[in-house]
């Protein structure tokens, strides 16, 4: 869906918060194609292109509630989170706080005011052992703060009542913000070798691919827990050799640096990484016919927009 009148979303105001994230980003634009110009929100009220936005901390208890009840949406879209894995393990409070208690808040002011909620959620809600790709009615097992935090949020959310749908991710990446692929162009273009998990395996995702797939279920009418991943899958290891090979194909890096691939307990982390971020989208697929390509179409996606900006 592209034209505005088609989209359920342009019968109501709509807030996004944590607009100014690597998922915001991608989740304004896919908005802006719609003819929809969301309010936003984010931590000091600004956003990279300078666009206004509210400032909400959702560190201090009540504050998403509060800004919710002003600005009275239809639709919330929350792309805010505490995404800093392994500091969580030493800022258990504050992880709560932004991955659980703001969205109990969310949904329970979502609920009074009738309005709709999109979250995002993650595949740190599974332990990671398993065989087959994670279906939505697989047993969570999270093993570390971050992935604990997350759903509880998630539980906190069916909670309450609100009418909302929830989307876990895995392996999230944009041409643009803090990720593994911009991480491994600049280490890339600065040494000759360097050495990259290859013990853990998921399907790495564009966050613009996340953002029009998620509205577009949304459209489609899906509430309730949803997977959301492209199709295959890889390990990091293989995944950092494809981003350096499609580099050099472009230009944007002048060669590949030799990739030596080394068990996860050769990188040792404070938080505790699943070894299998598989998830299974067949629900999503079933319920609305959204389904994601294979991640290296997205990978040839993301770094056709690098190249582009490049020249």
């Amino acid at each position: 869906m592209s034209a505005a009148t088609s989209s359920p979303l342009t019968r109501g105001h709509v807030l996004l918060v944590g607009a100014d994230g690597q998922l915001g980003t991608e989740l304004r634009r896919a908005l802006a194609a719609r003819g929809i110009t969301p309010m936003m929100s984010s931590l000091r009220g600004t956003v990279p292109d300078g666009a206004r936005a509210h400032a909400c901390d959702l560190s201090i208890p009540g504050a998403l509630a509060a800004l919710v009840r002003e600005v009275a949406p239809s639709f919330v879209l929350n792309a805010a989170a505490y995404t800093a894995v392994d500091r969580a393990e030493s800022e258990p409070d504050l992880a709560r706080r932004l991955n659980a208690e703001a969205v109990s808040e969310l949904g329970a002011v979502a609920k009074e005011l009738g309005a709709t909620v999109v979250h995002y959620s993650t595949d740190y809600v599974f332990a990671g052992d398993g065989t087959r790709p994670y279906r939505e009615d697989d047993a969570p097992g999270p093993m570390s703060v971050y992935g604990r935090t997350k759903h509880e949020g998630e539980q906190a959310l069916a909670a309450s009542g609100a009418d909302a749908v929830t989307f876990r991710l895995a392996w999230v990446y944009a041409a643009h913000s803090s990720n593994f692929l911009r991480t491994m162009l600049k280490v890339g273009a600065e040494r000759d070798a360097l050495r990259v998990v290859a013990d853990q395996v998921g399907a790495p995702t564009p966050a613009h691919w996340i953002a029009e797939a998620s509205l577009r279920a949304l459209e489609a009418g899906a509430r309730g827990l949803y997977h959301l991943a492209p199709q295959g899958q890889t390990s990091w290891h293989a995944y950092a050799e494809a981003i350096f090979a499609g580099a050099v194909a472009r230009g944007l890096l002048a060669r590949a640096p030799t990739v030596e691939a080394i068990p996860s307990s050769a990188y040792p982390t404070p938080a505790a990484r699943p070894a299998w971020s598989v998830l299974d989208s067949g629900a999503l697929q079933r319920d609305t016919g959204v389904r994601l390509p294979d991640w290296r179409a997205g990978l040839d996606e993301v770094l056709d927009q690098l190249a582009a900006a490049a020249t």
